[in-house]
């Protein structure tokens, strides 16, 4: 079943609908991270895909994501409970939670504004070159990933 469309106003609309659903005291299903904390950790890949954030992983770890994991990141399968994060977007435990929400919400909307033509064949940091669906599924399965993991 296709993932919602990341670039839609229906898709963005419900995606702040549901970040702006949470509190600071939103307890998490599983995982050790705190709302704050997961709200930043989200923001990493959007600054990533926008180029806010510029910096790659290692040359070998890049490899390894590309030959192991590129297929099951931007597929439609969802991502299970308590997998591992990368290190790079582990957030400081006193991340603090409204400027990460209205962060989030701002680089979803970003996202969307660029359009899904503008990111056919574009290069992702770790992935390499991705279509247009692999890029919304990328994007889309992480957030409510983890939007789930707060009860959202």
């Amino acid at each position: 079943m296709p993932l919602p469309d990341i670039w839609s106003d229906a898709c963005v609309t419900e995606l702040h609908r549901r970040i702006d659903s949470l509190t600071p005291s939103t307890q998490p299903k599983w995982g050790t991270m705190n709302v704050a904390q997961m709200l930043g950790h989200c923001c990493m890949p959007y600054a990533q895909a926008l180029g806010d954030d510029t910096q790659k992983s290692a040359w070998y770890i890049r490899l390894v994501l590309q030959l192991f994991f590129k297929k099951s990141m931007t597929n439609e399968v969802p991502y299970k409970p308590s997998m591992p994060t990368n290190p790079a977007f582990i957030m400081p435990a006193d991340s603090e939670f409204e400027p990460n929400r209205d962060r989030l919400k701002a680089y979803i909307r970003r996202f969307a504004d660029q359009g899904r033509a503008s990111f056919e064949g574009r290069n992702q940091l770790s992935l390499g070159k991705l279509s247009a669906t692999e890029w919304n599924n990328l994007m889309y399965k992480h957030l409510d990933h983890h939007l789930r993991q707060f009860g959202e």
